[in-house]
């Protein structure tokens, strides 16, 4: 078997929060003994509620900021300890796009210069050449010459991201990390946006990491998905099994969410709310609120099992109970 792009083992990202002058520090675990990996051209979906570490672990797989444990390795290198000039490499064949493109661009810089810039910084190219270039990624993502020259405040939301996509492209990376790349964007705009998307996937042959709440979409671009619980994977399958027929009793509450799917038999949304991270409560993170938990559940952290046709299941009792 060939291996992965990119893989994470043991991936934990620990912050200390400030309780104020007279209290202690209290560890809070924003991503916690993580696995995962991601094959060339291929699609994985992170999904959770907000503050499930979603968007930390993005952060951890592009070395953003630093792990508290674990391993990372892409293309085969471990880049778990390369220091920022080691990395400057690296960073070319991996790129982020943010959830909101207004924040993304530089307001004084005109989509020709957002896009030129990651170029001019590379030394891959400069004058008529680097011109040439920046005006075919911008074409390759649906923006014709006229909006060059245009700035930010002069573009809509769909255009501001497909400028954030071209720049993104600039460097031909192998990998593009989205968080929450639709979510600032009208529901025509999305499916604006997902079909540039589709259409790189496939003539680049780019790996995706999508990290989105919006399932639908997710099901849309990925061929694997994987939820997000309190820092940890409690499911991850083809997007057809999690997003179809989910086992794990917080996808199913996750899918209940969703009103439509609500309507077809899908669990209902889990009761409460998520725990403190700074206080997770004992054992399964998630017993507080499951339909199916027993006192077993209340007393250690189940393991991520891996199931014989591949799926992967933090649950003994969904193993064990029909849904």
């Amino acid at each position: 078997m060939t291996q992965p792009l990119l893989r994470a083992e043991g991936l934990s990202k620990t912050y200390e929060a400030k309780r104020g002058l007279f209290r202690a520090a209290r560890a809070v675990q924003a991503v916690a003994e993580l696995d995962l990996a991601l094959d060339r051209g291929a699609a994985l979906g992170i999904v959770g509620e907000s503050g499930c570490g979603k968007s930390t672990l993005a952060r951890l797989l592009l070395r953003l900021i630093p792990l508290s444990a674990g391993r990372i390795t892409f293309d085969g290198q471990d880049i778990t300890g390369l220091d920022e000039a080691a990395m400057r490499p690296l960073r070319r064949r991996m790129q982020l796009i943010h959830q909101n493109p207004s924040a993304a661009l530089d307001p004084r810089l005109t989509a020709e210069d957002a896009v030129a810039e990651p170029l001019r910084i590379q030394g891959l190219a400069t004058g008529r050449a680097l011109r040439d270039r920046v005006a075919a990624l911008l074409s390759e993502v649906g923006l014709p010459p006229a909006f060059l020259h245009r700035f930010p405040h002069e573009l809509s939301g769909g255009q501001k991201q497909r400028v954030c996509i071209a720049r993104a492209l600039a460097l031909e990376p192998d990998l593009l990390v989205l968080d929450e790349p639709t979510s600032a964007l009208d529901v025509s705009v999305q499916a604006q946006i997902l079909d540039v998307l589709d259409g790189l996937r496939a003539r680049r042959g780019l790996a995706y990491l999508f990290i989105s709440h919006n399932l639908a979409v997710v099901r849309q671009v990925c061929e694997r998905v994987a939820v997000m619980y309190l820092g940890r994977i409690v499911e991850e399958g083809t997007a057809a099994e999690v997003l179809g027929t989910p086992r794990h009793p917080y996808t199913r509450a996750l899918l209940g969410s969703v009103p439509r799917l609500a309507a077809h038999g899908i669990a209902p949304a889990a009761p409460g709310e998520p725990p403190n991270p700074a206080s997770p409560p004992p054992g399964c993170a998630f017993h507080p609120r499951c339909p199916i938990a027993i006192p077993a559940c209340r007393d250690a952290m189940p393991p991520l099992a891996t199931l014989s046709d591949g799926h992967r299941l933090r649950c003994p009792r969904a193993m064990e109970v029909s849904p």
